[in-house]
């Protein structure tokens, strides 16, 4: 395998990549870090795993889990260190240079995980300890290991002819660069697109903080007037409150024309690439489609199985969401809206429904939500759940001023991890929410090394005058994220490929829409929710209008998740390559969940990061998979009381502490006591 060219730059003395780090905790040393560093640590990690993997092959002992399958496990500690710093980086704190840098390493690691895979020795010594599994006394966590290791090899061709194992290297090549191609394009079209507004008559509809965010996205730009972005929080009030049908139009069709403008950043050629290649390493690999392929480790289990389920939520969504609309319809008429509602429509004028209905405009929630009480307030409900309490620590470094760092501690002081929050939209930042982490938990000789976990936001930025102040939309969803920071922050287990969201994708958002449910009881809302001004607790007649809306219009916001993962699930369950236009793909994939007519020259698939550029290819059914698994949880402390310490104790000993070291529905049946049924979610959601 050939190694990037490199300057050598003062060798390794000078690349902190290549010592362990020199900081509290260990934690990334952001200030010494330079762009320079990262291909040679690359270059470096993957040089010391082979050797390592040699190691382990040339071992004269007879193999066995703790000489083939646990030191592999610990093998590539270098390349760990420098992936696990860069990949967080190029989607919170890119550059062009970063990009650069990502499209190199790309397809070296496409190598390096295939030299792994195809060494015939490594697979020789695994196969012969998986065939002898049943004599080892191996725990629960040391047999998914090995399970999943044995696996790893046989799912991804180990045992497959030179040709075929030739065109699989060839294949996660260039996947490697097609998604990141994705990525780049996507940014660029997020960050390059924006409506300059210059008269007041643009604005009408738009609340006060609306106008100001907007006037200083302006002012960072040199501009007079006031400036939308594609970025969350200035698209989606903008299609919220503008009362200017055409500027609503013109902001959605931006928003969803982003990788299908012909121009430098199209994407659709690239979808329908990633989508054909899919499907030829699936075949390769001996399976019908790249559904079947990735299904078959997950709790769904087969595409015919998600496939039912997400038919049987159209079933129960789409009567509820048709007559949603027909209200929104019979609003729009009776406003002076002479024609049929378009899908740019259907946000204003469902806030203006939101607002007839319950007297409740959702921008009155904003001073109650200012971001430090948020974080205060989600401190405080880990803090009563589990006694959880949160230090800051300046001296840990971070990669950007706006960045905060946390030492994290349970209830009897014990050290549990690092957390990082990032919140603001940045030219350098992906947009979206997500956690991501600089470590995994795992213990190395005797030595439990906790974790360093990282949420990434989008939330409203403070602007001269006020505040950060957040809709309870983002309020949920920092809620979301932080039940993933939870799953990685109590993680107690010894392999790090098991720790924390290690686990299968349809059951990795149990952790993170449990903790949604939160966001409408009063109990918690009461306990911090203030006017950051008067210091005033929230009206409780306000928090029975959020406990009144949480189900407004939630058919349709069903139905919009259910056409995603219809979209997925189609380019994933091709037999053939796609080789018509991939918007008219779309538009047939995800007919049975369209509740309006296609919007011509627009199409989803080409900003869909979370399948062409993320770990969610046939797996987006995932968001409404674990949504029966959360609302089942759930229950239980609905039943309980919401702080029970009990249930919150049950919650992380069987779910949030057992990372993927055991099957997942073994895990929800140890806390639940029995599977899940859609009664829960279907009752919740008001469809039943």
């Amino acid at each position: 395998m050939k190694p990037l060219a490199d300057k050598k730059n003062n060798a390794v003395s000078s690349n902190p990549f290549l010592h362990e780090f020199n900081t509290p905790f260990n934690t990334p040393p952001f200030g010494e870090i330079r762009h320079e560093h990262f291909v040679p640590a690359f270059n470096a990690g993957i040089e010391q795993g082979l050797k390592e993997i040699d190691g382990i092959v040339n071992n004269p002992s007879e193999p066995g889990f703790e000489n083939t399958i646990a030191t592999l496990s610990r093998s590539g500690q270098t390349l760990s260190r420098v992936s696990n710093v860069f990949y967080p980086l190029s989607n919170a704190e890119t550059d062009a240079t970063m990009q650069d840098i990502a499209r190199q390493v790309a397809p070296l690691l496409a190598d390096y995980h295939n030299d792994i895979l195809f060494h015939p020795g490594l697979f020789e010594r695994v196969k012969a300890v998986y065939e002898k599994r049943n004599m080892l006394s191996l725990n629960e966590e040391e047999k998914t290991l090995l399970d999943k290791t044995w696996k790893m090899f046989v799912r991804n061709g180990a045992g497959l002819d030179a040709a075929s194992k030739a065109r699989l290297r060839e294949i996660s090549r260039e996947l490697s660069q097609l998604s990141l191609k994705f990525d780049d394009n996507l940014l660029a079209e997020t960050n390059e697109w924006f409506l300059h507004l210059t008269s007041l008559d643009e604005l009408s509809g738009l609340p006060e903080s609306q106008r100001e965010a907007a006037a200083e996205e302006a002012r960072k730009r040199g501009l007079e007037g006031w400036v939308v972005t594609l970025k969350a929080p200035s698209m989606w009030p903008f299609l919220q409150y503008a009362d200017r049908r055409d500027l609503r139009e013109k902001v959605f069709r931006a928003a969803n024309r982003r990788g299908f403008n012909g121009n430098q950043y199209d994407n659709r050629e690239i979808v329908k690439q990633i989508a054909n290649l899919r499907l030829e390493r699936a075949k390769v690999l001996g399976y019908d489609t790249h559904a079947h392929f990735v299904l078959e480790e997950q709790m769904a289990g087969s595409p015919q199985k998600v496939m039912d389920f997400l038919n049987e939520l159209l079933h129960a969504a789409r009567p509820k969401a048709l007559k949603d609309l027909e209200e929104v319809q019979q609003l729009a008429q009776q406003s002076g809206e002479p024609h049929p509602i378009e899908y740019w429509d259907w946000y204003y004028y469902a806030e203006k429904m939101r607002k007839a209905r319950y007297d409740f405009d959702q921008e009155l929630l904003r001073p109650f939500f200012e971001l430090n009480s948020v974080v205060k307030g989600i401190f405080e409900l880990a803090h009563r759940l589990w006694g959880l309490h949160f230090v800051p620590n300046q001296e840990i470094p971070v990669y950007h001023p706006e960045v905060t760092a946390y030492e994290v501690y349970d209830e009897q002081d014990t050290f549990l991890a690092i957390l990082f929050l990032d919140f603001f939209p940045r030219e350098g930042k992906s947009p979206g929410a997500w956690m991501t982490g600089f470590r995994e938990q795992e213990r190395i000789n005797g030595r439990d090394l906790r974790p360093q976990v990282s949420l990434v936001c989008n939330f409203t930025r403070p602007t001269a005058t006020k505040p950060s102040l957040l809709t309870h939309g983002e309020f949920n969803t920092f809620l979301h994220e932080f039940g993933h920071a939870l799953h990685g922050m109590f993680s107690q287990v010894t392999f790090a490929e098991l720790s924390g969201t290690n686990v299968y994708r349809d059951f990795v958002e149990l952790p993170s829409q449990i903790m949604e449910n939160w966001a409408v009881e009063s109990e918690y809302l009461d306990l911090f929710a203030r006017h950051y001004q008067t210091g005033e607790k929230i009206p409780a007649e306000m928090v029975e209008k959020i406990v009144a809306t949480q189900n407004f219009h939630a058919a349709f916001a069903a139905m919009r998740q259910l056409g995603f993962g219809f979209n997925d699930m189609v380019w994933h369950t091709i037999r053939e390559p796609v080789s018509i236009a991939a918007n008219e793909f779309e538009a047939a994939a995800m007919a049975p969940a369209r509740l309006f007519p296609p919007v011509s020259d627009t199409m989803i698939s080409g900003s869909f990061a979370h399948i062409f550029a993320g770990g969610y290819a046939a797996g987006y059914y995932s968001y409404k998979w674990a949504e029966v698994l959360d609302a089942d949880a759930f229950r239980l402390f609905k039943e309980r009381g919401i702080f029970d310490k009990k249930t919150a104790a049950a919650f992380r000993e069987h779910i949030l502490s057992k990372g993927g070291s055991e099957h997942p529905m073994t895990l929800y049946k140890r806390f639940r006591g029995s599977e899940p049924t859609l009664d829960a979610l279907l009752e919740r959601e008001g469809l039943r």
